[in-house]
Order: C-alpha cells, then structure tokens, then sequence
C-alpha cells in the first residue's frame, strides 16, 4: 500500500484514525503496529515476517547490550557486532545477492548461482538502517534500553516513515513512544502537511514522470540534444517532488499520531554547490552515514588520506543503499568526485562565485547525476550523455519543440514549487490576524479533491521507492 492510493486514503487512514484515538495511550501503541503491519502486508503478506524476525531479534540482543556496557564493555560490544550483523545479513541476502552473485559468475572459474525468485522487501534498507541506530545507540550509552517489545515493534514498522523515509533514528521517538499527546493544532498541522506533499507527489511528480518516459522514448527512436535535456530535467524535478511529497506526507502522518519526525528535503535545487546540495537533500540518510560511519571511520580527524578514505567508504555505501546495481555504484562515485573537487581543490574560490553561476554549475552537476541514477543500462548512460553533449544527434526535433513548448507550464510551476515562494505566499494569507483561517482547510480540501480526481482517472502513478 502507498500513501497516493484511494485504498489508503478513503480506507485505510480514516480506520487507524479512529483506532488510535478510540483506545486508550496504553493501547495506541499495539494499534499502531498492527496497522502498520496490515500497511506493509497489503502488497508483500509474506515479507512481513522478514520485518517482525528482524526486529525481534535486535529487541531481544538489545539486553545483554545494555547489560554489560558499563561493567563489560568488550562483551557489550560483541552482542553490538552480533545484533548489527544478523540486522543487515537480512539486508545483504534480499538486496544485494543476486548482485555479487552475478558480478562474481562473470569472473573466470566462478560460478555463483542466481536466486531468480528472491524479491526486494519495500522498505528493507529503511527499517534497516533504525534498527541499526537503536542497537548502535544503546551500545554507545546514547539511547535507553526499550524493554516493551509492542514499542519496540512499532517504531520499526510505524507505516509513515515504514517504506518511504525519513529515516528516523530512535533516540528521536524514544519520549514520543513512552508518551505522546495530540492536539488540535498539532493535528491540523499534520494534515496540511500530508496534503501538501500528496499534492507534489500526484499533482506535479507524477506528470513530470510522465513527460521523462515520453522523452526517453523519443531518445531511443529519434535522438536529439533537447529531448536528452529535457528527459533528465523533468526526471530530475520529478524525483524531488516524489520523494520530498513522500516525506512531507511522513511528516504530517506522524505529527497526526504525536510524533515529530525530522526533516528530510530542505529546497535541495537552490544549493549553490554540491556539498550544501548533500545538506539539504535526504538530510536524515546523509546524517546516519555521517555518524554511523564517517565519525567512527576518524571523519576529517586524521590527516587527507584517510579523509579521502572516509568520504570514498560512505559514498560507495550511499550509491549501493539506493540500489544493488552498477550505475548506482556509479552514481556514489560521481558525487565523491565533485565533494573531493569542492572540498580539497575549488571550494574556496566556488564560494565567492556569484550565486547564479554557482546555483547553475551545481543543478548541472545534479541533472547529470539523475541520469545515473534512473537508467541501470550503462551503455544507455553513455549514449544519453553524448546526446547531451550534441554528439551524434540534431539539436532538436520538430516533436522535441512542440512537447516541450507544451510542457512549460508545468515546468514553471515545478521550478516554482521547488523554492519557498509558494509556503511564504501561503503562510503570509493563514497569519493570524488576517481574517483567513479558512484558507488552510479549505486549500487542504481543495488538494485532497484534485489528487482524487487525478487517481481516479489516472493508470500511471510510479513509486520510486522500489528499490529501497
């Protein structure tokens, strides 16, 4: 099930909305993780017990963590490495197998079978990855033991973060899992919050996902430079207003249910170089490598080289967590390219740049990237960059024209809608004081009417959250 589905809007969250709100606090909890395991069971009802087994274990080696790490810490640790392993051996088998295994059988006198019916669990390297920070946060004193498995199980498994982030890491819900209260405010913030990321998600991701297939058809019958631009720019704009509408809907669930989950998408497209694109999108994916794995690698603490070391680990594992194919592996070294480039080389003189050059050298090193990252046929890769580049291929068709000139509506209001301007607008016309309280429910229900409309009619609405 997906937050942008009629099921789950005219279904499933009105059900857990009076579930929650009916039981008593001692029971808010027990409903929550079982909607969220109905939630997750919906499209994969046998997967389900993957999740449940991979929580209950790191529940139960939680114990003798917490036991022994101030008396003995080197056995502490060792249940640490022993949860952490057994955690991401799940991880490994469903997500990457397949991949080594191929990638091992095209070496000489190698011959590693491929498992054809192993699927990808949804959501696997999310739940993953907070189960993982509550085992390495009990370990390092940052985080209490959780002793009651229901809260345990339903910060795992919580359906608005479960399949689509942000990746919340458990010292952040810990109070909120003990004890939470919802107010009005707080409600009637999270609801506008979920219809405004349902309304970037179906309202402008979903055509623009629509106008990257039909420019990547047009690549592979008639290829030109525009169609090549175009293609990446819309994907590019698309993938932004999916994930950060998935994540604005997360938040707003969340806040629905008494929790505050951190921001993941803070306007990624007005970056003026790559390092302060990496802090302002998937912010919480970009935090856990950065303390689960560059700090204790020695970060920048311990001369260049191992700094270079640091940063090519973390981004050889950010490009793999997207995805168990070679472009993604591709797409993490692109990045650790131009962050050595800014960090070590150019960065000084980057900063003094005017923002309008520094803004365009960073959206074309982020276009090109998204080229990368949605084709995992490398030989399309290098063909589309060569379109890019003009080589072998008109500058643009007739066909390439007239869609395009069709399209800038659309493009306007996305590139708009990827700045502030449009919350500024709107939180200037709700301010107190301005006799517009209607405003903001009436703009919700307007939002919630039109994504209606648009599911109702609409066949193609794509969940990029597939591979992860």
């Amino acid at each position: 099930m997906v937050f942008s589905s009629l099921v789950f809007l005219y279904a499933f969250l009105p059900a857990v909305l009076i579930a929650v709100f009916v039981l008593p606090k001692h029971l808010q909890n027990t409903a929550l993780l079982l909607f969220s395991l109905l939630f997750y069971g919906w499209g994969e009802p046998v997967l389900i017990l993957l999740m449940i087994l991979s929580f209950t274990l790191a529940y139960l080696l939680g114990f003798p963590i917490a036991r022994n790490r101030s008396l003995r810490p080197r056995r502490a640790k060792m249940w640490t490495v022993i949860s952490s392993c057994t955690t991401l051996s799940f991880l490994f088998f469903f997500k990457y197998y397949n991949f080594v295994a191929g990638a091992l059988s095209a070496l000489p006198f190698w011959n590693v079978p491929v498992l054809s019916a192993l699927r990808l669990p949804i959501g696997i390297s999310f739940y993953t990855f907070q189960i993982l920070s509550y085992t390495i946060d009990l370990y390092r004193g940052n985080a209490d033991l959780q002793r009651n498995y229901i809260a345990f199980g339903t910060y795992v498994s919580l359906f608005p973060q479960l399949i689509a982030g942000p990746i919340v890491r458990y010292r952040e819900v810990d109070a909120e899992l003990r004890n939470r209260t919802v107010t009005v405010p707080d409600f009637a913030v999270g609801v506008s919050r979920f219809c405004a990321g349902l309304s970037k998600k179906i309202l402008l991701g979903d055509p623009l996902a629509q106008a990257h297939l039909y420019y990547r058809d047009l690549l592979s019958s008639a290829p030109d430079t525009l169609s090549a631009w175009m293609s990446i720019i819309c994907y590019t704009l698309h993938l932004y207003f999916d994930f950060s509408g998935y994540s604005d809907m997360a938040i707003g669930l969340g806040r629905m249910f008494g929790f505050r989950f951190p921001e993941n998408f803070r306007y990624p497209y007005l970056a003026g170089s790559v390092t302060e694109f990496w802090r302002r999108w998937h912010i919480t994916l970009s935090a856990w490598f950065r303390e689960y794995v560059y700090i204790p690698l020695g970060g920048n603490r311990r001369g260049r080289l191992k700094q270079l070391r640091n940063l090519a680990v973390v981004w050889l594992l950010t490009g793999l967590w997207h995805g168990a194919s070679w472009n993604f592996l591709l797409w993490g070294a692109y990045f650790l390219f131009f962050l050595i480039l800014e960090h070590f080389v150019y960065g000084r003189y980057l900063s003094r740049a005017p923002r309008f050059l520094r803004h365009f050298y960073t959206m074309g090193i982020v276009c090109v990237s998204f080229l990368i990252f949605s084709e995992t046929d490398l030989g399309v890769i290098g063909k589309t960059a060569l379109y890019l580049a003009g080589v072998g291929c008109p500058s643009a068709s007739s066909v390439a024209l007239y869609q395009t000139r069709m399209l800038l509506p659309l493009l306007i209001l996305a590139c708009i809608g990827a700045t502030p301007l449009p919350k500024r607008i709107f939180t200037r016309l709700t301010a107190s004081g301005n006799n517009a309280s209607w405003i903001k429910p009436l703009s919700c229900g307007l939002s919630l009417l039109l994504c209606t409309a648009y599911l109702t009619d609409a066949s193609f609405s794509p969940f990029e959250y597939l591979n992860f």
